[in-house]
């Protein structure tokens, strides 16, 4: 029973709440991504994290919104679609404290996204890894709905999957990072797409 509850939780790696672990239940398809990536793309990020507005859509465990807000972001809001998932989003939020930075949203990602009007200066997007769709759909919504306004950070078992995002929505690859089956790429919303 030990050995279970210790699969089900993550370690916050860095900043105000290093060492804090967050809980999370769902089946098990939720994968956070691990330490050494997160360490990988905060280490890209941190000059950038002060005060920014950040989103974390298909959350899961939370980890990498609660890494930002740990590691100096300003915002950040979370959305998750299963019930269970959720409830334990709201529940780590609360044990951090960190409720007044955050906003924890309930529903389909899409759709949240069809009814944002201001844009999130850094995104995190980890879709289900058998939903191969996903990835491309809220990609494209960001972009088309000019809801990026500066970092999105993707991650796919696929890295030509990754790679398509930049050539689809006109998007810069600025650092790219592997972990066994996991790929990871921070892109940055493109000068170039306004015509100088």
């Amino acid at each position: 029973m030990a050995a279970q509850q210790r699969a089900h939780e993550v370690r916050i790696i860095g900043g105000k709440w290093k060492g804090r672990k967050l809980r999370f239940r769902g089946d098990d398809s939720l994968r956070p991504t691990l330490g050494r990536t997160r360490e990988t793309l905060f280490n890209w990020l941190r000059a950038s994290l002060p005060e920014m507005r950040c989103l974390d859509l298909f959350a899961g465990s939370g980890v990498l919104g609660f890494e930002a807000l740990s590691q100096g972001a300003g915002y950040c809001t979370f959305v998750e679609q299963n019930r269970q998932t959720l409830a334990q989003l709201r529940a780590n939020a609360e044990m951090l404290a960190a409720n007044p930075q955050c906003q924890i949203v309930g529903g389909d990602a899409r759709r949240f996204l069809q009814r944002q009007t201001q844009p999130f200066d850094l995104v995190f997007l980890d879709p289900p890894f058998d939903n191969s769709t996903l990835l491309a759909q809220a990609c494209d919504t960001l972009c088309n709905n000019q809801l990026l306004g500066g970092y999105l950070y993707a991650e796919s078992d696929s890295l030509p999957r990754l790679l398509q995002l930049a050539d689809r929505d006109q998007l810069q690859v600025v650092r790219q990072t592997r972990s066994g089956s996991a790929h990871g790429v921070l892109f940055e919303t493109s000068t170039d797409n306004t015509g100088h």
